[in-house]
């Protein structure tokens, strides 16, 4: 029986296509600049992201790091929202690495950040304070997409103050097909974008951070520093132009699967379900009862989430079968309850 996977869109594994790209991949030293592969990634990247230029790395993670690195010095200071990953899921890369203080703010209810706090939140030119770099947002945020007019008026604001502008955009594919428009729509707004390939892209690991030719070259030696330099890394690079070139917009299946879960959930009086966010959703059952929950979908072959508040999360490994499958059952779970 197939395993329903719906914990994140991180668990899909390479197509025998992607698989047949990679084993032919035309390969070389990285470090050297020399696979080209990678370059080839690294050059669709920035042209689809708008940006000078790009570098492939190993994760998501890494990404977000070479950047804080990249804009930041030590005792400089970023702000993020309180549940940002980069902020709250990332080890505190950046202070560990690079002495660079973090100031989170709590989100609003649409993922942005309110831009009148993120003014108050930057440090007065004085000698007792963090100096204030780097506004970083995120988009999709929990599977929210951030308006266009908010990240014009987030760009304004951040130049107003000084700051550079840094998004995590580990799904912006997915607000792009959300919103209808090229990639670079939205990228454009930021001196730097860090994309995640193996997210609802479905490769099986890579991320790549896309800015200015300057931040990039500072972000190689960050990338080196951390670890990150591969050598015939273009095995996996090929796996990430496959992605680039056939996964972006079969998204929207992602997303209409997603919805089609949030409905069928919906009619399950014992769950709180919240609307579908593109290829993300949350629901939240009756207090104490998650543990046996997952215990029970486990049984069936149906993988959820952790916490008491459950992510559940579509991606291309998950069909209509399955969400009628999942939402059987949930009901099964919850009817046996009431017994």
């Amino acid at each position: 029986m197939k395993t329903v996977d719906l914990r994140s869109d991180t668990v899909t594994r390479p197509s025998e296509a992607m698989r047949r790209v990679m084993t032919e991949a035309n390969v070389g030293d990285d470090v050297y600049g020399e696979d080209p592969t990678v370059n080839r990634l690294e050059a669709m990247a920035a042209e689809l992201l708008g940006k000078e230029k790009a570098i492939f790395v190993p994760s998501g993670t890494m990404s977000n790091l070479t950047a804080l690195l990249s804009h930041c010095g030590r005792g400089d200071e970023y702000i993020a929202g309180q549940d940002a990953h980069i902020y709250r899921w990332e080890g505190g890369g950046g202070a560990i690495f690079g002495g660079i203080q973090p100031q989170p703010l709590d989100f609003e209810e649409d993922g942005t950040l309110n831009l009148d706090r993120v003014r108050r939140a930057v440090k007065p030119a004085d000698h007792h304070h963090a100096v204030t770099r780097l506004l970083c947002l995120e988009n999709t945020q929990g599977g929210r997409v951030l308006p266009l007019p908010y990240l014009a008026e987030a760009a304004a604001v951040a130049k107003e103050l000084g700051l550079a502008m840094h998004l995590d955009g580990a799904r912006v594919f997915n607000a792009a097909v959300y919103l209808g428009v090229p990639v670079r729509e939205i990228a454009r707004h930021f001196d730097s974008v860090s994309v995640c390939l193996s997210k609802g892209l479905g490769a099986p690991v890579g991320s790549v951070l896309c800015g200015s030719a300057d931040l990039i070259n500072r972000a190689h030696r960050w990338r080196k520093v951390a670890g990150g330099g591969m050598r015939q890394a273009g095995i996996l690079a090929a796996a990430g132009i496959y992605a680039l070139q056939r996964n972006v917009e079969r998204l929207a299946e992602d997303h209409e699967n997603a919805e089609l879960l949030s409905s069928g959930l919906g009619h399950i009086d014992e769950l709180l379900v919240s609307q579908a966010r593109t290829n993300i959703l949350f629901v939240t059952p009756p207090a104490g009862s998650a543990p046996q929950l997952r215990e029970a979908l486990a049984a069936e072959g149906i993988l959820i989430g952790g916490g008491d508040v459950i992510r559940l999360v579509t991606h291309l490994d998950i069909d209509g079968a399955d969400v009628e499958r999942t939402v059987a059952a949930f009901k099964r779970f919850f009817a046996g309850k009431g017994k």
